[in-house]
């Protein structure tokens, strides 16, 4: 099968990564997968949520945003609404939760670090795009605490983690769907993967009509081969 833009059912799309890429973050990361782009920065601040206080925890967290042209006609601005859409709230909590489960809070003390995801252009996977990205930010921002004494503790990463898209196109399960493939599936999934082969999340719809139990398996494999893929690209980046 040779889908919208060329690639076998099985393929990713090219995946580049520039890390330092804002120069005041503790870290940050533009993450390209084809023509989709995210830049994602660690904020690190010495305070908690109010519930955290007292608690010797830290806290990981993220937003989400998307710039009003990075889409084929402009999307209005969240602050204008004076909230954000539940599709933000909804990605902003995945993200959050996807890096929160391979840091041990415990080691971090109370300390809290944002990651903002701000999408410049998108064509299809920008939340996966976005967990992908965040943890090499995630983890630039740990190194840097870490190197400065300001974690007293144990090296708080317990492990990796990564998330990309899978799709079924034509019958075919494919990996990675861009904007119009997406858009034209008949199941679409976002799954988030560590770096021990263990699922963190799994989002998945039939958008028309329903699929099985053997096709729902064909989809986490197709998705476990792109994530482990993408964690042995962010193991070589970041040693």
């Amino acid at each position: 099968m040779k889908r919208i833009d060329g690639r076998a059912a099985a393929e990713a799309r090219p995946v580049n990564i520039t890390r330092d890429y804002l120069p005041f973050a503790e870290g940050s990361v533009l993450f390209e997968a084809g023509e989709t782009r995210v830049i994602c920065s660690a904020t690190v601040e010495e305070k908690v949520p109010g519930w955290l206080r007292g608690s010797g925890q830290g806290w990981v967290t993220a937003e989400y945003s998307m710039l009003p042209r990075a889409t084929e006609s402009r999307t209005t601005r969240e602050v204008v609404a004076g909230r954000p859409k539940g599709r933000t709230s909804e990605i902003q909590r995945l993200i959050g939760r996807s890096l929160r489960s391979v840091v041990d809070l415990d080691q971090l003390g109370e300390v809290q670090i944002i990651l903002d995801c701000d999408v410049i252009n998108a064509d299809g996977g920008t939340r996966t795009a976005s967990i992908s990205g965040a943890f090499i930010a995630l983890h630039d921002a740990l190194t840097k605490l870490k190197a400065a004494g300001r974690l007293s503790g144990d090296w708080p990463l317990t492990g990796f983690v990564a998330a990309i898209s899978v799709g079924i196109l034509d019958g075919i399960s494919c990996l990675d769907l861009n904007y119009k493939e997406d858009s034209q599936a008949d199941v679409d999934m976002n799954v988030v993967m560590n770096s021990d082969g263990e699922l963190i999340e799994i989002q998945g719809t039939a958008e028309r009509g329903s699929f099985g139990r053997s096709a729902l398996d064909e989809l986490l494999d197709l998705g476990e081969q792109g994530i482990t893929d993408l964690i042995a690209m962010q193991q070589s980046i970041l040693g």
